[in-house]
């Protein structure tokens, strides 16, 4: 049990790193053009496979938006 619950743990932890090491990637695409770039290369894949980006681009916008 606790070797499940430290691989679980080991796993979330993981998870958390990429999440966050990709939304930093993400968020270099800041200016007009990288954006634009950067949809050009999203709408070449299907909603499926794009989801996590466009859930961490979505969060990204919000966060800009309300520090204005």
């Amino acid at each position: 049990m606790i070797t499940n619950l430290r691989t679980l743990l080991a796993e979330r932890k993981i998870v958390r790193q990429r999440s966050r090491k990709l939304a930093e990637e993400l968020a270099s695409y800041s200016t007009p053009a990288e954006r634009l770039e950067l949809d050009a290369i999203l709408s070449r894949h299907t909603e499926a496979e794009i989801a996590e980006l466009e859930a961490l681009l979505n969060h990204q916008a919000v966060n800009q938006a309300t520090h204005l």
